[in-house]
């Protein structure tokens, strides 16, 4: 994670991307959902100065929904 007034280098860039990766394949695991191909995305993560996307990709209706119920629950009245 980057810290105020220090840039983070491509290396820290990745790595902070891979741990975020982590982090949200458990928080859906935790859930119940599985994302197939959640993964980082390689196209974003070329060059001195990568962008680390996280590609949600593509997965079925059952998952999408499951995904839905699962964020719906997350949200309160208080937050929208």
């Amino acid at each position: 994670m980057a810290t105020a007034g220090k840039t983070q280098t491509a290396d820290e860039k990745i790595a902070d991307a891979e741990t975020a990766l982590t982090e949200l394949a458990d928080a859906l695991k935790a859930a119940g959902v599985t994302l197939p191909s959640l993964r980082l995305d390689p196209g974003s993560m070329a060059g001195p100065a990568p962008l680390c996307l996280v590609d949600l990709s593509r997965c079925n209706v059952k998952t999408a929904r499951a995904l839905a119920a699962v964020i719906r629950a997350g949200v309160t009245e208080t937050e929208r």
